[in-house]
């Protein structure tokens, strides 16, 4: 088992601090999936922990060791940037191989593992972004590490790579330490075990994301009789009926009674997502702003 521990970590560009004070310490081999909105500070803490920027104040130690101070130490962290950082002039083939060469590992083996095989004789520069982005990921698993810090890895990609991404991932995850930043908030709950948020350069939230308890809880429960009257539910999109309860309790005892009355029920689903409610009891301000914005661009069209 591996830790991850900040300490008191303060950090940031040319004298301007943008992480304050961070302290945490992941204990658990999983996924931490880092939230915050542009400019809260998650790529800083990336870069932070990468030892590519060298704190103000505090340490960032992995399983004891100072990742600022010793290389040995860094070499057991593979770093994915939200900046696809791969050659442009050289081929997809020749850009792996070179990076073997330096880290180790095999171009073949990452080429099949990410389905580049029609990819692989054509230059980076005339490559999609998407494109791209899968042949930084292949980087980054040439070979494997103890500790994986990705920078919006799923960007760019299409839902079937995204899945292969986090299917490998979770794979690794079981016996190593992996902080996944991502803006796609069901994506996170769904890949995510443990939830760092990132609040104007400070820690909002540090914990297990099943710990999150909503103020309510919207289920969605599909059948083909006629519910409403016996529970308190509204049928709505989709076919579903929907239940608002206080505790995901109810929604148990719920299920009961329709079961007693000889419903059957062919699914029963949570429809909200108590990352949503957390994210925006945190920036509230921001959504509002943001979904403002949107509305705009949408009147000029």
């Amino acid at each position: 088992m591996h830790t991850l521990e900040l300490a008191g970590v303060s950090s940031g560009y040319e004298g301007k601090t943008v992480l304050h004070d961070i302290t945490f310490k992941a204990q658990e081999s999983a996924i931490y999936v880092v939230l915050g909105p542009n400019g809260a500070g998650k790529t800083t803490l990336f870069r932070t922990i990468a030892g590519i920027l060298e704190p103000y104040s505090g340490e960032v130690l992995f399983d004891g060791e100072n990742l600022t101070r010793s290389k040995e130490a860094r070499k057991r962290i593979n770093y994915l940037s939200h900046y696809n950082a791969i050659p442009e002039e050289m081929t997809v083939r020749g850009a792996l191989d070179f990076y073997a060469r330096i880290e180790g590992g095999s171009a073949d083996e990452v080429i099949s593992l990410l389905s580049l095989e029609e990819l692989k004789d054509k230059k980076v520069s005339d490559l999609s972004q998407g494109q791209k982005k899968r042949v930084s990921i292949a980087k980054v698993f040439l070979r494997e590490r103890e500790l994986y810090l990705l920078d919006e890895p799923t960007s760019n990609l299409d839902p079937a790579v995204s899945k292969e991404i986090r299917d490998i991932l979770l794979r690794l995850s079981k016996d190593r330490i992996v902080l996944y930043s991502s803006h796609n908030l069901y994506e996170a709950r769904d890949v995510g075990t443990n939830l760092i948020l990132v609040r104007d350069g400070s820690i909002g939230y540090f914990d297990k994301i099943s710990n999150i308890r909503s103020k309510k809880y919207q289920v969605g429960i599909r059948t083909s009789t006629d519910i409403s009257k016996m529970i308190d539910a509204r049928l709505g999109e989709g076919g579903y009926y929907i239940l608002t309860v206080s505790t995901p309790e109810e929604a148990g005892l719920a299920l009961r009674k329709l079961v007693e009355n000889g419903v059957l029920v062919t699914e029963m689903r949570q429809l909200d997502n108590p990352l949503q409610e957390l994210f925006e009891d945190n920036y509230g301000g921001i959504t509002a702003k943001k979904k403002e914005e949107e509305g705009k661009v949408e009147e000029k069209r």
